[in-house]
């Protein structure tokens, strides 16, 4: 059964204009709406007026880091349930450990494929839509 993109929304929180845009192209073409943010307060405002139901979220940002930004998130009743994906340019098991203490549901190394991300929205989301 093929996945189903089509209209979910995804949050990309990343202070990298690059990943950000890489990521956003991506998704678009399989027909998600896509919001981004650049860091974890411009995204907890966001989230409270997209209800996004997948977030990517970069580990290494300013003001916010990625492990504040996802226990906020899963910290908020309303959105504990949306999965948090953790996105980091370390592939330590260090970080993955603190990934889950903070409630993130994967990691993913940085750069990212495709496939990897579209595979955590199909394990996460796609199916159960």
């Amino acid at each position: 059964m093929e996945p189903n993109f089509q209209d979910l929304k995804v949050m990309v929180i990343d202070d990298s204009k690059t990943i950000r845009r890489t990521a956003e192209t991506l998704l678009k073409k399989v027909g998600c709406e896509v919001i981004t943010a650049t860091d974890g307060f411009d995204a907890l405002s966001k989230i409270a007026d997209t209800k996004p139901d997948i977030i990517f979220v970069d580990i290494m940002m300013p003001r916010l880091d990625g492990y504040q930004t996802c226990a906020l998130i899963k910290n908020n009743s309303e959105f504990k349930s949306t999965p948090v994906i953790m996105l980091s340019s370390k592939d330590g098991l260090f970080d993955k450990a603190k990934g889950r203490i903070v409630g993130s549901d994967q990691y993913l190394t940085k750069p990212f494929s495709k496939n990897e991300l579209l595979g955590a929205i199909q394990t996460h989301v796609a199916n159960a839509h």
